[in-house]
């Protein structure tokens, strides 16, 4: 087990069911023959703020800025729509550096469902392109976790990768790291726990 202190900040309060409750209107999964589930939960809904966001704000600001800027200036000069067009891209890309990658996150956590069989962990993302990522309880790779004061935190079926790896966008947001994981659950540790006694370890 790797455990470590708490190192993410939300807004908000997290309200989340707790080990082993039952989930009013939470969508149930598919499960194998003499599967059943143990523990199901959802996601922190807020806005996750990270220790790197150190880097990515300021970073997100001057570009948000610069592409801000270039894009006044060339409207109101009235130049060349060729110009006009070569801006546009990056004033987007400096919206979602700036705040749509905070909405973006949180909405794709809301259509989020974690559960924990006795089989299996299950991932369970509904909306557009729902789909169910499953992981043997049995052969589970690395387990890390960190814990907040409030005992809510995040499980990591993985070892971390490093924020600034060309193929890892989970720098940009949660939601696109690779490494499965149950993001901002209360009761982390519980969930940890239970996860370890039903696979065995």
């Amino acid at each position: 087990m790797i455990y470590a202190p708490s190192c993410i900040v939300c807004l908000g309060a997290t309200q989340q069911p707790a080990l082993g409750g039952s989930t009013i209107g939470m969508a149930k999964p598919s499960l194998l023959p003499g599967e059943r589930i143990a523990w199901e939960g959802k996601p922190y809904s807020g806005p996750i703020f990270r220790p790197v966001e150190v880097f990515l704000i300021p970073f997100s600001l001057v570009w948000g800025g610069f592409a801000a800027f270039w894009n006044a200036s060339v409207w109101t000069a009235n130049a060349d729509l060729s110009f006009k067009i070569f801006g546009l891209p990056f004033l987007a890309i400096g919206l979602y550096f700036t705040f749509g990658r905070f909405l973006l996150d949180a909405s794709l956590r809301k259509k989020m469902t974690y559960f924990v069989t006795n089989k299996r962990i299950l991932i369970d993302k509904r909306g557009r392109g729902s789909s169910t990522k499953s992981l043997d309880i049995n052969r589970l790779p690395a387990l890390e976790f960190d814990e907040r004061s409030d005992g809510s935190g995040t499980i990591r079926f993985g070892a971390s990768g490093g924020w600034f790896m060309s193929n890892n966008l989970g720098i940009w947001q949660p939601t696109f790291d690779p490494t499965p994981q149950f993001m901002r659950i209360p009761n982390v540790r519980s969930v940890y726990e239970l996860i370890q006694k039903q696979s065995g370890a």
